[in-house]
């Protein structure tokens, strides 16, 4: 066991002595390996929030274990139940600007993914099964090393992890990803140790278990979702045959009244079918976060002057609202629904339109890392957005509900979050992606230099006011930051909150002793519950 610091220096989880963390540990390395096990600083210094004031970090861990297979991880389990200790999974631990990898409830021992990496990829029926710690890139080097005439849809930075970001409803691009429909068929480790398979995964040796989402009665691949109900160590992901044109198209709209048509014109080309994809639109701000930080443009206190954006929409050319979106298919189509989605954008005032069709043979190469994101090739070139305020030691907290993807609703989101931005003296990073036709979430990247403690402490605090105010109006979050999860549980509230007490049933039946991410999505287990958790 890696340790430079005694165990008695360590934080230990609500309810366990130092004495029975000390215990913990050891088994921990008697089951797994000791190289497995690890409670040094330089270790667990990866396993905190990155956007927080520096030295401020309260949700730490007091160990981190890094499993090496399934059984590792049952026995990890088992002994967690053994002691009351709590275990905080992750896959990559980059959930950046949403607590990132740090836990929830303090002391708990962490369950790092990043030594299985495993890749299975079928071509004919064009899936990957995955283990928990392959990143996007890991997954695009396996397709690439096996030749397969396949892409994956994946997500604006490389190094995150498939599962992880699949079980937090994470948002990727190409056609699969719509209604975040790649994933099927997981493999859980059970909070007592026991190993379940999913959807036809049920089954021995059913070979529809990545191909058919569902089984005989209730499937329970959802509740795996944004829950504490087990640990993910297997899953399928649904590849896409490659196309044989790929058009990245770029809109630009100079006049942000203007908006409330684009979001309709949008809506209706996709519940037609001619745009199949989820597109990206961002405002002036969130695209220049991307490209350049804010002290290039302005150097004041408080948020940025209209007349600088207005300065930056011009000189960067990314007008007042721009939407990245794409399509794909035969040549003639891809023509085709170009044609259809000219007529109907540039029927509105101030929109352009511009794109490229490109093969094969290009993708990788392009030159833009926004149309090589769309088409499956990850890189790290978008994390710039991160730096917006306070360069290197900038950061950002995320809120992100889901409202219709509708003029009146994109309108009346904007105005809420634009003047909560503006009334806490912080820029305004709006976005939409859409998670069907039908809806979308309204992003809200709030951003802060973490050097400046005052201006973190307003993004926080904006944030969840936002949270309540975004409820009241019957908007909920599609995924919590760590430091509001419960306030945004809160807000689904019908019947006296049955969501949360059918949540907390399940929970209790399957994690008596609570050890499997308490408080994740505000679900708290009854022992910590007891306890007073959720602490004000």
């Amino acid at each position: 066991m890696s340790s430079t610091t005694e165990t008695s220096t360590l934080p230990t989880p609500p309810g366990v002595s130092e004495a029975e963390l000390e215990k913990a540990l050891t088994a921990f390395a008697t089951a797994i390996g000791a190289d497995k096990v690890a409670t040094d600083a330089e270790s667990l210094e990866d396993f905190q929030d990155p956007f927080q004031v520096p030295g401020t970090a309260t949700n730490v861990p007091s160990a981190v274990v890094s499993p090496t297979s399934v059984e590792d991880v049952q026995a990890v389990v088992r002994i967690a139940n053994e002691f009351k200790v709590p275990l905080w999974p992750i896959g990559r631990g980059k959930n950046n600007g949403y607590g990132g990898a740090a836990p929830q409830v303090r002391g708990s021992v962490m369950v790092s993914f990043r030594e299985m990496t495993g890749v299975e990829i079928n071509e004919e029926l064009g899936y990957a099964m995955v283990e928990p710690g392959v990143s996007w890139y890991d997954l695009h080097d396996a397709i690439q090393a096996g030749g397969h005439d396949l892409v994956a849809s994946i997500v604006d930075i490389g190094w995150g992890g498939v599962v992880s970001n699949t079980l937090e409803h994470g948002l990727t691009y190409m056609p699969y990803s719509i209604d975040q429909a790649s994933h099927c068929g997981f493999e859980v480790v059970l909070p007592d140790g026991d190993l379940l398979r999913t959807g036809s995964g049920a089954m021995d040796n059913n070979p529809t278990w990545p191909l058919y989402k569902r089984g005989l009665g209730p499937t329970s691949t959802e509740m795996f979702m944004q829950s504490n109900y087990g640990i993910v160590t297997k899953m399928g992901y649904w590849l896409m045959p490659k196309p044989e044109i790929y058009m990245p198209l770029w809109l630009r709209l100079w006049d942000d009244s203007q908006l409330p048509a684009v979001v309709d014109a949008l809506r209706e080309l996709m519940l037609a079918g001619t745009i199949d994809m989820r597109p990206q639109l961002s405002n002036t701000l969130c695209i220049a976060s991307m490209l350049s930080t804010r002290a290039e443009w302005y150097d004041g206190d408080g948020p940025m002057p209209e007349e600088v954006i207005e300065k930056i929409a011009k000189e960067l050319g990314v007008g007042r609202w721009m939407m990245r979106f794409a399509l794909y298919g035969d040549e003639a189509v891809v023509d085709h629904n170009f044609a259809k989605l000219q007529a109907r954008f540039l029927q509105i005032p101030g929109v352009d339109i511009s794109g490229e069709k490109h093969g094969a043979d290009a993708w990788e190469t392009l030159p833009n890392p926004h149309e090589r994101v769309q088409i499956g090739v990850p890189s790290q070139d978008l994390y710039k957005m991160a730096g917006w305020s306070g360069g290197e030691e900038g950061g950002h907290v995320d809120f992100s509900p889901v409202i219709p993807l509708t003029s009146h609703h994109a309108q009346a989101a904007q105005k809420l979050m634009s003047e909560m931005c503006a009334e806490a003296g912080l820029d305004f990073l709006g976005g939409m992606l859409p998670i069907n036709a039908r809806a979308t979430t309204f992003i809200n990247v709030i951003p802060f230099d973490t050097k400046n403690p005052e201006q973190v402490d307003k993004a926080y605090a904006v944030a969840k006011r936002m949270v309540a105010e975004a409820g009241r109006r019957g908007y909920g979050e599609y995924r919590a930051h760590l430091s509001f999860m419960d306030l945004a549980a809160d807000q689904f509230g019908f019947n006296d909150h049955a969501q949360r007490r059918f949540n907390e049933t399940i929970k209790d039946t399957l994690d008596p002793n609570g050890i499997i991410a308490p408080g994740k999505s505000g679900i708290w287990g009854s022992r910590l519950r007891q306890a007073g958790y959720p602490q004000a």
